[in-house]
């Protein structure tokens, strides 16, 4: 009997460390869901101003945004500081982009597509389906100290994600999206802002002249949603179609359905076309953080691009084909 018990010690003794360890597991991955909902949250509802950078490849893009809440609802104004000059208006669900080079304006609705700092979708609990969450460290970032977030992908189909949320708040301060190799392929980062800034409406008024609702006069028609024929019938686990289109190019006269995927952090755009002559090489390329799949079937070129690994955009665009009648 006590040789029988000293054998069953050591078992006892591994069940209760793998016990132990997995609920701090869980305790963990709690935690960090909570800062995910924090940050969506933080992004939504707080008043805040100031300049962020967005960096890819060798490129760097500064912006200024202004971001104002009342009972009314949302509002936003995002001006950009390099290279030609773009504002964009967001009330509530309405967007107005203005380029000042060509006078144009473009109203739309809001898409499902996210922009720095609310990069987090709705729904967060989905996930930790395809990502991995743990806490990093505590790290200072534009003047604030902030709590560093893991998203880890559990599969071949996505990349890595490093968030910075600010401690009191949540807001999110700066965020990498890197490769399989850890490498850092694009970057938001805030080098100033002020948080719960006393801000009014009139923070973020346009300063370009808004024709009214229904004038044609410079206004870019918005692409509408529509049921083009197309599908992708074997998209990587987690990616769910969030746009379906038709848009013009080349003066109008070409037709191009345009779809978006995305599993909450990464979106993937499929573009069908017409085959142009002179039809280009079929296979994988890359343009910054974008990866770029190019296939060609019968009389239309299918181009399918993502911030995702290659696994994914070939995937998407081997499996697009006309929707059964």
């Amino acid at each position: 009997m006590r040789c029988f018990g000293l054998r069953l010690l050591p078992t006892l003794v591994v069940f209760q460390l793998w016990a132990g360890s997995a609920l701090a597991d869980a305790l963990e991955q709690d935690e960090a869901l909570s800062w995910l909902q924090r940050i969506a949250n933080a992004a939504r509802e707080l008043n805040y101003t100031g300049t962020f950078v967005y960096q890819h490849g060798d490129l760097a893009e500064s912006s200024r945004i202004t971001h104002f809440m009342d009972p009314t609802g949302e509002y936003e104004k995002l001006e950009t500081l390099d290279g030609p000059k773009r504002e964009i208006i967001r009330n509530n669900d309405e967007v107005l982009t203005f380029f000042f080079d060509t006078q144009v304006l473009r109203r739309e609705k809001r898409t499902p597509r996210k922009t720095f700092p609310a990069l987090l979708p709705d729904q967060l609990t989905a996930l930790t389906e395809h990502y991995q969450l743990r806490k990093g460290g505590r790290e200072r970032v534009a003047g604030y100290d902030s709590q560093a977030l893991i998203l880890e992908p559990r599969d071949e189909f996505r990349y890595g994600h490093k968030l910075w949320a600010e401690l009191k708040t949540g807001l999110l301060l700066k965020a990498r999206m890197l490769s399989e190799s850890r490498k850092v392929i694009e970057q938001f980062h805030f080098t100033q802002v002020q948080i719960n800034a006393p801000l009014t409406r009139a923070s973020v008024q346009p300063s370009f002249p808004v024709p009214p609702p229904g004038s044609p006069a410079g206004v870019l028609p918005s692409p509408a949603a529509a049921d083009t024929g197309w599908t992708v019938g074997s998209q990587p686990a987690g990616f769910k179609k969030i746009m379906e289109m038709r848009r013009t190019k080349q003066g109008g006269t070409v037709q191009v359905t345009h779809l978006v995927y995305s599993d909450g952090l990464a979106a993937v755009s499929v573009f069908i076309e017409p085959l142009p002559p002179g039809r280009p090489a079929d296979g994988v390329s890359h343009q910054g953080a974008v990866t770029i799949y190019t296939k060609s079937l019968p009389d239309q070129l299918v181009t399918v691009l993502g911030e995702t690994p290659a696994a994914t955009v070939r995937q998407i665009g081997d499996s697009v084909a006309l929707k059964a009648r």
